[in-house]
C-alpha cells in the first residue's frame, strides 16, 4: 500500500498530540514516519484513552499508526547524535517541544540544515517560536481560550465550554501539515528547506471567521449562543417523538419554503416574518418553536425521510453506534478495521481527504514501544551489535 506522500521520509520527535497528530496526517497519506520515543516509557499517548481494553490505548492505536517506533534517549548526546544521523536521511523533522528544546541539544534548524539543506522543519508550539509568550508551557486548552474559540462555546447561562475533543491541538497539527506541504513544494523550485512554524493560538484563531473585523469595526462582540447561530433560523436541533433529537438546517429562503411545504404549512413561507432569511432571523425563537412543534410529532426515522422527499438539510446527531450502522458510513469506508496485534480489529476513522489516483491508507496500528528501532538504526549504518550496546547504555 502506498500515498501520494510515498518515498518521503519524516522524523517525528516530541510527544502527546499536536505534534504526533502532523506525523499521523503524513504517515495515512504515505509518509515513512520514524517515531523517536524515550526509551523507558515511550509517548504518554501510549497511557491516554478514557477506556484501555487488555492496558493498550485505543488513542494510541490510531494517533500512531502507519508509524516506525524508534527509542533515542534524547537527554543523552549519544541519542542526540542518533537523532541527528536519522534527522539528515530526512525530507521533514516535527517537533513540539517548549520553544527552545531543540537549540539546547544543538538541533537548531541551522545546524541542521547544513546537513541537510532540503529539511523542512514544522514545529508545533502553543505560542509560537517567538514573542514574549513563547517559553510559557502552552497546552491545546490554552491555545483555544486564547485564540477565541472557548468563549463563544457553550450555553449563554453556562461559562465557557470546551469542544469534547483535543481540538486546539488537531487544528495546530492540521496548520502544520499543510505548512509542510507548501514548504516541500517550494523546495521543488528552491531546492531549500526551512521552519514551519505553527502555534496553537494562531490556528484556533485562523478558523475563527471575521470575530476580529466585527469587534474592531463595528464593536459587535460575538457571545456564547447554544445550539444556535443568532439570526440564522430555522437551524438548530430540534426534538422528536421517540426521544431523540434531528438537526434541521433550512435558513435559505428556497429550503424554507421547502419546509414549510413538508411541514403542512405552505403559507409559513410567505408570512412576512418568515418570508426572508432576515425576517426569520428576526423571529428565530418563535420559529424554532414552530419548528420544534412539528418535528415532535413524528419519530426521527419517519421525520428524516419526510425531510429528506422534500429536499430539506437534516441529519440525525450521530454517536458511534449510529456511524457503525449507517449506509453512507459503510459505502464510503469512512470507517474502517485495522488489525492490531492484541486486540484483533480495531475500528478506526479511515484516511481523509480521498484521493482518486494515490489513495492514502492504514498499514498498522499504533506501534510497540520501540518495535522499529532496529530496523531503522541500520538503515543509517548501525548493525544489530551496534544498537545492543546502545540498548545495554540506555541510549536506544
Amino acid at each position: 500500500m502506498s500515498g501520494p506522500l510515498t518515498g518521503l521520509r519524516v522524523v517525528e520527535m516530541g510527544q502527546l498530540l499536536a505534534g504526533p497528530f502532523c506525523g499521523q496526517l503524513l504517515a495515512d497519506l504515505g509518509a515513512d514516519v520514524v517515531k523517536l520515543e524515550d526509551p523507558r516509557r515511550g509517548d504518554p499517548m501510549r497511557e491516554w484513552g478514557r477506556q484501555r481494553p487488555k492496558g493498550q490505548s485505543l488513542w494510541w492505536a490510531v494517533v500512531a499508526r502507519n508509524k516506525r517506533s524508534v527509542t533515542v534517549n534524547l537527554r543523552e548526546p549519544a541519542g542526540q547524535d542518533l537523532a541527528r544521523a536519522l534527522i539528515a536521511t530526512a525530507d521533514v523533522v516535527v517537533e513540539n517541544f517548549r520553544p527552545g528544546t531543540m537549540e539546547r541539544w544543538g538541533m537548531d534548524y541551522p545546524t541542521l540544515a547544513r546537513v541537510n539543506p532540503g529539511l523542512v522543519m514544522v514545529r508545533v508550539s502553543g505560542f509560537g517560536q517567538d514573542g514574549p509568550y513563547a517559553q510559557r508551557p502552552g497546552y491545546g486548552a490554552i491555545g483555544e481560550a486564547m485564540g477565541g474559540l472557548r468563549y463563544v462555546v457553550g450555553d449563554p447561562s453556562t461559562p465557557p465550554s470546551r469542544v469534547g475533543i483535543s481540538i486546539g491541538d488537531t487544528l495546530a497539527a492540521t496548520f502544520a501539515t499543510i505548512g509542510a506541504l507548501a514548504a516541500l513544494q517550494e523546495r521543488t523550485r528552491s531546492g531549500c528547506g526551512q521552519v514551519v512554524d505553527s502555534a496553537i493560538y494562531e490556528a484556533v484563531l485562523g478558523i475563527m471567521e471575521s470575530l476580529v473585523p466585527e469587534w474592531q469595526i463595528t464593536g459587535y462582540q460575538r457571545e456564547r449562543t447554544g445550539a444556535i447561530l443568532p439570526n440564522v433560523a430555522p437551524s438548530n436541533v430540534y426534538p422528536t417523538r421517540d426521544g431523540t433529537w434531528i438537526l434541521i438546517a433550512a435558513n435559505q429562503d428556497t429550503v424554507f419554503a421547502r419546509l414549510a411545504v413538508a411541514m403542512g404549512r405552505p403559507e409559513l413561507a410567505d408570512d412576512p416574518r418568515y418570508s426572508s432569511h432576515g425576517a426569520r432571523g428576526e423571529h428565530q425563537a418563535e420559529l424554532d418553536d414552530l419548528v420544534g412543534e412539528f418535528t415532535a410529532q413524528h419519530c426521527a426515522e419517519e421525520l428524516e425521510a419526510l425531510l429528506i422527499e422534500h429536499a430539506v438539510p437534516v441529519g440525525k446527531i450521530f454517536r458511534p453506534v449510529e456511524m457503525l450502522a449507517d449506509p453512507q458510513y459503510q459505502a464510503r469506508r469512512s470507517i474502517t478495521e485495522v488489525v492490531h496485534p492484541t486486540l484483533g480489529p480495531v475500528a478506526m476513522q479511515n484516511v481523509f481527504p480521498r484521493l482518486s489516483r494515490t489513495p492514502g491508507g492504514i498499514r498498522w496500528p499504533g506501534p510497540e514501544l520501540g518495535q522499529h528501532t532496529t530496523q531503522v538504526l541500520a538503515e543509517v549504518g548501525l548493525d544489530a551489535k551496534a544498537v545492543e550496546d546502545l540498548r545495554a547504555e540506555g541510549i536506544v
